[in-house]
């Protein structure tokens, strides 16, 4: 059994937990010695008692490690652990990271620049609206929108993030092989075409109260910072920002209507300090190391290489179409380009998020110098 497999069993074993197997993987060393450990070995372990100790000792009666490596197989899912190195790097920072991770799709190196998008499953046409704007409008720029696969904001944000061509990825607070609800079953396939579908719980483990406050840690903990877009006082998306405080991410809350009940767990947020959030230049401007300043090379004072940017087609023709010298006006580009003013608007605001474009009074652009 090599390290990889007996994390899988660990995590099966009712009780343990990230916590109790991080003390345990430092006594013994590495995970497979934990589970040939007898029941007076594991009693030595800081906070492992009795039950827990017989529950290991005894982890062949209640957990079916060959039928779980099977199902990991036969559903095309694979486990990724700490040690790997696409196992989330944000989440390794926090106080209980997953043991494991069931992980459909993939999760890459660019999902360390991603945000969390979470709301209530009862949602307005407000809040649908605004979670798909600001989740197209951050996959497009290259932000991985992460989120629960819920009802409600959480599908609104996938759905935005797939639609600005980018990555999104689900957390689910069930078994991987569990569709809830069941109307995002071809949802969550293009979600693991274009991303990940992940989760902790092992196959058939069915959502309850306590499986959606340890799948919110996932989010937050995974991510820069949390934006929540509609909630209510006791909405669960409120645990997620408690726990993205908790971790030291930025929070930032949609604002609503004053006398929606809908929106008075974002409104309580911004009492408390989180950042209004009207649009995606608040959430960007946070972390605008994401983009480089220019594509110049480095001067003669400075080392290194700065990254190139990329340009889709549409963001080359725009940009093109952008004079060297002079203002442009958006009909001017429009015209220039030859684009659909949507288009046009969108590759623009890329633009201007990639510092090659400014906006001037008057919905006027020039390069950037």
């Amino acid at each position: 059994m090599d390290s990889r497999e007996a994390l899988v069993a660990l995590n099966m074993i009712e009780g343990v937990g990230p916590v109790r197997a991080r003390s345990l993987i430092e006594f013994f060393g590495e995970a497979p010695k934990i589970l040939s450990a007898s029941k007076g070995e594991l009693l030595r372990v800081r906070n492992i008692g009795e039950d827990t100790a017989e529950k290991i000792a005894t982890w062949e009666k209640s957990v079916d490690l060959a039928g779980e490596l099977k199902r990991i197989s036969d559903y095309g899912c694979h486990i990724v652990i700490s040690s790997d190195e696409n196992y989330p790097a944000s989440l390794r920072e926090i106080y209980d990271p997953p043991l494991v991770l069931y992980v459909k799709g993939e999760l890459t190196a660019k999902d360390k620049n991603s945000v969390a998008m979470v709301g209530s499953r009862m949602t307005t046409h407000y809040g649908i609206e605004t979670a798909r704007k600001l989740a197209y409008q951050l996959a497009y720029v290259g932000v991985t929108v992460v989120s629960g696969g819920a009802r409600g904001i959480d599908t609104a944000a996938h759905q935005g993030a797939l639609s600005g061509k980018g990555r999104t990825i689900a957390v689910l607070g069930t078994g991987i092989n569990l569709v809830f609800p069941v109307e995002n079953a071809e949802l969550f396939e293009r979600i693991a075409a274009n991303g990940a579908v992940m989760t902790q719980f092992p196959f058939n483990r069915p959502a309850d109260k306590q499986s959606f406050p340890i799948r919110n840690r996932i989010v937050a903990g995974m991510t820069l910072g949390t934006v929540v877009v509609e909630a209510n006082l006791t909405s669960g998306s409120l645990i997620t920002a408690n726990f993205a405080t908790e971790y030291g991410r930025q929070i930032f809350a949609v604002p609503g209507r004053i006398d929606s009940p809908r929106s008075k767990g974002c409104h309580d947020l911004i009492k408390k300090g989180a950042k209004l959030c009207e649009g995606v230049e608040d959430i960007l401007s946070e972390f605008e190391y994401l983009f480089p300043a220019t594509n110049r090379p480095p001067s003669a004072n400075e080392t290194g290489v700065l990254p190139a940017l990329e340009l889709n087609p549409n963001e080359q023709s725009v940009f093109t179409a952008v004079k060297l010298e002079e203002e442009s006006s958006i009909d001017e580009i429009i015209r220039a380009s030859g684009l659909p003013s949507s288009a046009v608007n969108v590759a623009l605001f890329s633009l201007e998020m990639k510092r090659l474009v400014r906006q001037l009074p008057g919905k006027l652009f020039v390069r950037s110098k």
